[in-house]
C-alpha cells in the first residue's frame, strides 16, 4: 500500500525559485556580517585578555584604547543593525511582499506554472 505524498502550500512556497532568491540574498548579507561582527567582537576579547599594555595605553585623560573598542562595540552593533534594517526595507521586504501576495492569492509558483494551473504569474 502506497501512500501518495501531498505537498503543503509551505513546502511549495520554499521550493519555488522567488523564495530560493529571496533566502541566498538574507544569506549573502547577514553571514558575512555576522562572521565581521564576530571577528571583531573575539579580537577585543583576545586583546583584553592578551593586550594588556595596549588595550591600557592612554588616550585622553582616563580614556584608554581598550575603552575605546570597548565602545566600539556598542557603536559597531548600532551600526550593523541600521544597516540590515535598511537593506532589510530595501531590498528584501519588497520581495517578501510579492511572496506574501502570491501566497495569500492561490498562485504559489510551482516549476513556472501556479498551483491551480491559471497560468503564470507575473
Amino acid at each position: 500500500m502506497s501512500e501518495s505524498h501531498h505537498e503543503t502550500d509551505y513546502q511549495r512556497v520554499q521550493r519555488s525559485a522567488e523564495f530560493q532568491d529571496l533566502r541566498r540574498r538574507f544569506r549573502r548579507f547577514v553571514f558575512p556580517l555576522t562572521a565581521l561582527f564576530l571577528v571583531w567582537y573575539f579580537l577585543y576579547v583576545l586583546l583584553a585578555n592578551y593586550a594588556h599594555g595596549l588595550m591600557s595605553t592612554r588616550v585622553a585623560g582616563n580614556v584608554t584604547v581598550g575603552l575605546l573598542l570597548g565602545l566600539g562595540q556598542f557603536v559597531s552593533t548600532f551600526v550593523i543593525t541600521m544597516a540590515y534594517a535598511r537593506w532589510a526595507n530595501q531590498k528584501q521586504d519588497p520581495v517578501a511582499e510579492r511572496l506574501r501576495e502570491h501566497i495569500e492569492s492561490g498562485a504559489v509558483l510551482d516549476d513556472g506554472a501556479t498551483r491551480r494551473g491559471e497560468g503564470s504569474v507575473a
